[in-house]
């Protein structure tokens, strides 16, 4: 039998986080016995061999929460590691192997032997099928504590750190819940569809189609986990704003009347009108009441069409915005290639750090506006700016400058990094709203740097990196290892490539002969999405 260890290695880096049994942790202890006898079917075949047949039942025990919020289990009778989505720790259960890779597996959830621990009702009634909130069944204290076991685990198996430089030292800090759970979001982004997906169980509610109410069955919604042809009709959703909302609730209303003429779009035939509805919710800067922006994102150009809709929205005082993106090509993409304002701004704007910023339809921003406020206050507290004016701050992938515009008023310079045009664009109109004259902003793709980057700016006194999941490329890497600013802020919305990063950083690569430079002064995982498998982390690395 192969040891766990093995079995660690072997794992792809997103999961690589199993731990030896004895490994002392509230969540993966196993405590919950057999409460009751096993219903003898399905049946469970004893194990051939250590490594499970795809098809296989199984029983298994599911210890704890891996990336992206999927249970990971062992085998009752070997030991072997599956993972299973929507198995919580604590759960003792019976799943079949649709999926066999390497030295671990996936699986379905079959039947449930023993609940999970800290389960709790979820208020949803979309949560059981619904892609986004795949926790809301389990308590909140249960997830944060999940996440940060998660985050702990990959820094240690990952990261190659030291359990006791990471918990007795106290370089990894507890995790930062947040104090609002629901209607957190400032964005949310919907689609249409002709028919509406149900759950197996549910089929038997589809409504029977003839000519007169075939539009009964059309669907706006969020996709199905899985899917990207499949949309599950949703007429209310908790994480976004009570104001988004009642928009929301209104389109429903009467979108699907056949005098209207309205088509969802066909993603298999490329034929309709309606592609998504996205909601983006702001403040308005003097008054502080909420502000709503409506993006009506269609196959052409109908304002006429359109009109109804509008005129329905727009009828909600906290609606200032209504747009139109025109994406004519066949993907599945909410940025078109044209832009129409058809109704009052053609932006909304919100509050950061004291700093106002505007916020157009496809413009990135801190999707929790409220936990965003903690996060930059993190990254602040961690960049330490003298406050001299002194300090030359370089922003890598800097999106609109949230980040970089924050710090600018104490420090020399920020120069900012990011490869999408339209980001620059809005980091440069957000630096001039706020009157801040000491940003730079530069399109780039800091994946294909060359010897040429950094000639450009001076050496900075401070780095602040915030990459895409993927983290940050070899080449970036080798670069800030040689560049030798005594300072590094690694924000991250992978603990995983996180955890991979910092040890490039603080150990090197041998294979490469790559030797690291700095040291781990401190992680601070921070919860910015409340049930839903993401997690954020503030790094601080300094020079060695």
């Amino acid at each position: 039998m192969a040891s766990i260890s093995n079995l660690t290695n072997a794992l792809p880096l997103h999961i690589r986080r199993f731990r030896p049994c004895g490994y002392s942790s509230s969540l993966c202890t196993l405590s919950c016995s057999l409460a009751e006898e096993v219903d003898p079917k399905p049946p469970i075949p004893k194990p051939n061999s250590y490594f499970p047949k795809r098809g296989q039942t199984l029983e298994l025990m599911c210890e704890s929460l891996a990336f992206k919020g999927k249970g990971l289990c062992k085998v009752t009778e070997t030991g072997f590691v599956v993972l299973c989505d929507r198995a919580l720790p604590g759960e003792h259960f019976i799943g079949r192997v649709t999926r066999k890779k390497g030295n671990y597996a996936e699986v379905t959830k079959v039947k449930t032997i023993t609940p999970p621990r800290d389960i709790v009702d979820a208020p949803c009634v979309y949560a059981p099928y619904c892609g986004g909130c795949k926790t809301q069944n389990l308590s909140y204290e249960a997830q944060v504590r999940a996440k940060e076991e998660q985050v702990r685990d990959l820094l240690i198996h990952v990261g190659r750190f030291s359990g006791e430089l990471v918990q007795l030292y106290g370089v990894m800090k507890p995790i930062v819940p947040c104090d609002i759970q629901f209607h957190y979001r400032n964005k949310m982004e919907f689609s249409f569809g002709p028919q509406r997906w149900l759950p197996r169980e549910s089929l038997h509610e589809r409504r029977a189609v003839d000519a007169d109410n075939e539009n009964e069955n059309f669907a706006l919604g969020l996709h199905a986990p899985g899917f990207f042809d499949k949309i599950l009709n949703v007429d209310k959703c908790l994480l976004q704003s009570h104001p988004a909302n009642k928009v929301l609730a209104a389109i429903q209303e009467c979108w699907r009347d056949p005098q209207l003429g309205f088509s969802p779009y066909d993603v298999h035939s490329h034929k309709g009108f309606l592609k998504h509805l996205m909601l983006r919710s702001g403040r308005d800067v003097t008054t502080g009441q909420p502000e709503v922006m409506v993006n009506f994102v269609s196959s052409s150009y109908k304002p006429d069409l359109l009109k109804f809709l509008v005129d329905k929205v727009s009828a909600f005082p906290e609606v200032v915005s209504v747009v139109n993106n025109v994406n004519t090509s066949v993907g599945n993409t909410s940025v078109g290639e044209e832009e129409y304002t058809l109704y009052g701004k053609s932006s909304i704007r919100e509050t950061l750090r004291g700093l106002t910023f505007q916020i157009s339809a496809n413009s990135f921003f801190q999707t929790n506006t409220y936990q965003a406020e903690v996060l930059y206050k993190l990254i602040e507290d961690c960049a330490g700016v003298k406050g001299d004016g002194s300090e030359i701050v370089l922003d890598l992938f800097c999106g609109t400058g949230t980040i970089g515009l924050t710090l600018a008023r104490r420090v020399s310079h920020v120069y900012g990094y990011e490869v999408v045009p339209q980001a620059i664009a809005d980091a440069c109109l957000n630096a001039k709203i706020n009157g801040i004259q000491n940003a730079t902003f530069i399109q780039g793709d800091l994946n294909k740097i060359d010897e040429n980057f950094g000639k450009n700016f001076p050496k900075p006194d401070i780095v602040i990196s915030d990459p895409n999941r993927p983290g940050m490329h070899m080449k970036l890497i080798k670069f800030l290892l040689n560049l030798k600013a005594p300072r590094i802020v690694y924000v991250s919305c992978n603990p995983a490539t996180c955890a991979r990063d910092l040890d490039f950083l603080c150990h090197g690569v041998a294979e490469q002969n790559i030797n690291g430079c700095y040291k781990l002064i401190s992680l601070q995982p921070v919860d910015m999405f409340p049930h839903t498998p993401h997690i954020e982390c503030v790094c601080l690395l300094e020079l060695q």
